[in-house]
Parts: structure tokens; C-alpha cells; sequence
């Protein structure tokens, strides 16, 4: 198993924009067949060190989060990210 953990920093960081993008990364959801769990969270915290958003996904394979992440879905959801994104962070590993 192999788990794909990715946090974003927003532009402007304003919880309206947080919640949408939860709600497009949340929207891949049964979408794409190797995308095995999804979980979109709002950091509550806020602290200087906090990121914004948090992805936590789940694939079987290296391969199968690399079809994920050329997937069509995974693509749109993409374009809007680097629009709204100031930084991003990831994690992956094997379980």
C-alpha cells in the first residue's frame, strides 16, 4: 500500500478558498479507479508553521499513483491548484 500525503499553502489562505478546494480535490472521489481512499482536510490550527489544506490518498502501487496522478480528473483538479497555491508539500510512502 502506498500512501500519498500532499499540503497546500494557499495565496490568500481565506477559508472560502480552502473549502473549495477541499470540495475539488474531494470531487476526485470514485472517479479514478486506482485512487483506493481519499481524505481532504482544513487545518483548524492556523499557526505560522500550518499549511492550509491537507490530501491524504491511498494507491496499491507506485504505478497505480502514477496513473492517478496522469488521470484526466486528477489533471483538472491540478490546473486549479497551481492557480490558488502559493506552495506545496508531499510525503509518500509504503505500507
Amino acid at each position: 500500500m502506498l500512501t500519498h500525503i500532499v499540503c497546500f499553502k494557499l495565496k490568500d489562505g481565506s477559508p472560502e478558498q480552502a473549502r473549495a478546494l477541499r470540495d475539488k480535490l474531494a470531487a476526485m472521489e470514485g472517479k479514478i479507479p486506482e485512487l483506493l481512499h481519499i481524505e481532504v482536510g482544513i487545518d483548524v490550527v492556523r499557526s505560522e508553521r500550518s499549511y492550509d489544506v491537507v490530501l491524504v490518498t491511498k494507491f496499491r502501487s507506485l504505478e497505480d499513483l502514477r496513473a492517478y496522478q496522469a488521470h484526466p480528473e486528477h489533471l483538472k483538479v491540478l490546473e486549479y491548484i497551481n492557480t490558488v497555491k502559493e506552495s506545496t508539500i508531499s510525503v509518500d510512502y509504503e505500507s
